[in-house]
């Protein structure tokens, strides 16, 4: 199989993770093109010519403009903060590259209905990384939702909790600046669950809000003496409707003890289903059309071959980590580049998680329900 040429703008922690996806997809995903990693940009030369030789990048830019002019590249690939996503994909597609984009796809609803355009004008692939999606288990409550195996759904309900800003002491880092990230928590946090109520049941049509900023200032990263406003949000809660389904989704960084807890749960007429990503092999599932001595809570292993990705991976029982999510959805997307395909969530579904997001902050501010913007939907994969 040809390969790809690939070069990505940022490279922190996200970085990271996308890094070891690009190099580690064609030793188990056979057949998909085998992706090189052509070059890498960051702003500052020093810093970005180390994480080119530790994440194993041939060449380095320090400026994505040049990156993407690039005859050389094929896949453009953005882990920067959301407030560059729409600048550098729309550069990207009318360039004619194909793009991946971290999540959420873009900072207001605005940038990523232009993100959506200036993809599907080119006519070139295009992929939000809501990794997620690739846990085998979420692939798995997927299957048997559709399947019908929950019957009409009744009940789609989402936690994400995390604990990392929970100390007052903790600087304000870019995810604390509305101007940088957009939102705090909501955007963060609660896009992953948004996308996911899309991706298991349906999108959103409506929402009612709150969202609170609890630590209102925190101390600048290079400045520790000196305080600075908190101008996103620390938590979020909202209700909702899907369809005739009611949703209720929470997002906090002020959770002390839940490091990345994200957790859902679907009821329907014919059972239920929960998920919590800090045990993320395990699928529970409660089946009520089994006669009634033997309905229970079932735990499923997702770890079998016949369970969704499995069959890439080790023998049954040998357990997948955080990082695996991120090799299916690159495999998956070098497979969609192949086969001149769609590829999910596309642009399109991002801008479907905007439009909750927005959502959910115009209630927050008028405190009323508030409607979702109906984006176009593609077909889920």
């Amino acid at each position: 199989m040809a390969e790809i040429n690939v070069g990505m703008v940022g490279y922190a922690f996200m970085g990271k993770a996308h890094s070891n996806a690009w190099r580690q997809a064609p030793h188990f995903f056979p057949g998909i093109p085998r992706p090189r990693l052509k070059a890498i940009c960051g702003r500052t030369r020093i810093a970005v010519e180390h994480a080119a030789t530790e994440l194993g990048w041939e060449s380095t830019e320090t400026d994505w403009r040049r990156l993407v002019e690039r005859k050389d590249i094929d896949v453009v690939d953005i882990v920067t903060p959301g407030d560059s996503h729409a600048e550098i994909a729309i550069a990207a597609a009318q360039a004619g590259k194909h793009v991946i984009c971290e999540k959420p796809l873009a900072n207001s609803l605005a940038e990523a209905r232009a993100m959506v355009a200036a993809a599907e004008t080119a006519g070139v692939r295009n992929m939000v990384m809501f990794n997620y999606r690739r846990v085998p288990a979420i692939a798995l409550a997927q299957r048997l939702i559709a399947e019908g195996r929950l019957g009409r759904i009744f009940h789609y309900r989402a936690q994400y909790l995390q604990d990392w800003i929970v100390d007052p002491k903790f600087p304000r880092v870019w995810r604390l600046d509305k101007t940088v990230a957009g939102s705090g928590a909501l955007g963060d946090l609660g896009a992953h669950i948004a996308d996911l109520a899309l991706y298991l049941v349906g999108p959103v049509q409506r929402v009612f809000a709150v969202t609170a900023t609890m630590i209102e200032e925190r101390p600048l990263p290079d400045k520790r003496d000196t305080l600075a406003p908190v101008t996103v949000d620390d938590c979020a809660a909202f209700i909702g409707t899907i369809g005739q389904a009611t949703a209720a989704f929470e997002v906090t960084r002020l959770a002390p003890g839940r490091k990345n807890y994200l957790a859902f749960e679907v009821n329907g007429s014919r059972g239920s289903l929960r998920f919590n990503l800090e045990r993320l092999n395990e699928l529970e599932f409660y089946d009520r059309t089994l006669p009634e001595p033997a309905q229970g809570w079932n735990n499923i292993m997702v770890t079998d071959g016949g369970h969704p990705y499995i069959s890439h991976w080790w023998p049954a029982g040998h357990v997948l980590g955080y990082e695996h999510t991120f090799i299916n959805a690159v495999a998956d997307f070098l497979a969609a580049v192949a086969a001149k395909g769609e590829v999910h969530p596309s642009f399109a579904e991002g801008a479907m998680t905007n439009a909750v997001l927005d959502a959910v902050e115009r209630s927050a501010q008028s405190g009323t329900w508030e409607s979702v913007a109906a984006e176009r939907r593609r077909s889920a994969s």
